[in-house]
């Protein structure tokens, strides 16, 4: 079976590395209530300013039909508002 992974490369400011993380568990939450083919997502962090979440979903159309709706819901937006910077996004396969 494959599945699509999303990769987000992203900066936030250290100073909301704590908010940040008390974030992403509502944004998670929110995926999972309203996100069809959402299977799960790692938080990676590189350095004190830039982090990659790794999100999987079950097929491109779910990750475009989860771009499509964007911060949507109130936890999904709040973990939005505290990126400083998107450095890139990229869709790849799981083979």
């Amino acid at each position: 079976m494959t599945t699509t992974v999303e990769l987000t490369r992203f900066r936030v400011s250290p100073q909301n590395t704590t908010n940040l993380l008390a974030a992403r568990q509502e944004m998670l939450a929110d995926f999972e209530a309203d996100r069809h083919g959402f299977l799960g997502a790692k938080l990676v962090q590189l350095s004190d300013t830039e982090w990659l979440d790794i999100v999987e979903w079950a097929g491109p159309a779910d990750f475009a039909a989860s771009r499509a709706k964007g911060g949507n819901l109130p936890g999904i937006q709040a973990f939005f508002d505290l990126i400083a910077e998107v450095v890139s996004v990229e869709e790849g396969t799981v083979r």
